[in-house]
């Protein structure tokens, strides 16, 4: 699990560092889940430290077994690599494609983070260098997750479909968009 992304500074934007979760970022973990907005869209929540323990164990196993590709994104804060305040994964399907998913935790949301840690994952995804061999990404949200849909418009992501709720781990209509590798 030695895979590291960046994705440079701007003039208006901190430099980014993507990496797999490590047992330090605990405490950051539990902390973005605390936000009811960001609860509002996931699926599973993590309420306590060995809630994160166990989830990242679970991301790490992912990589070892090559099912999924997690990623904790890091912003500069100036000093230095702070605590992680986004996630990006990869998850291998049954053919060629796979799914990403993220999210951003909110005191780092409305700065593009989410949109810039993604692409650098699609880049990574899609390069000779990846271990995943998928003909296009597929990236699910709920049909009223708006700021999903942006980010995902402005990673190349055509909207292919609107999926029918499928509770509970969907309960919701969700948007398909997939992007193919080029």
């Amino acid at each position: 699990m030695s895979v590291q992304l960046s994705v440079g500074s701007t003039a208006a934007l901190p430099a980014l560092r993507l990496r797999p979760w490590q047992v330090d970022d605990v405490g950051s973990l539990v902390s973005a889940h605390r936000d009811p907005d960001l609860r509002r869209w996931l699926t599973s929540v993590i309420s306590s430290d060995v809630d994160a323990r166990r989830w990242i164990g679970s991301q790490h196993q992912g990589w070892a077994d090559g099912s999924r590709f997690s990623f904790a994104v890091l912003e500069d804060g100036g000093e230095g690599f702070a605590a992680a305040v986004g996630h990006v994964t990869v998850k291998i399907g049954n053919d060629s494609s796979a799914e990403v998913g993220y999210w951003t935790a909110a005191e780092a949301r409305g700065r593009g983070l989410a949109s810039r840690a993604l692409e650098a994952v699609v880049r990574w995804a899609f390069s000779e260098h990846s271990p995943i061999a998928v003909a296009r990404l597929d990236l699910l949200h709920a049909v009223g997750n708006r700021a999903s849909c942006r980010v995902a418009e402005r990673c190349g992501f055509e909207l292919e479909a609107v999926l029918p709720a499928q509770p509970p781990a969907f309960p919701t209509e969700g948007h398909l968009h997939v992007r193919p590798k080029s």
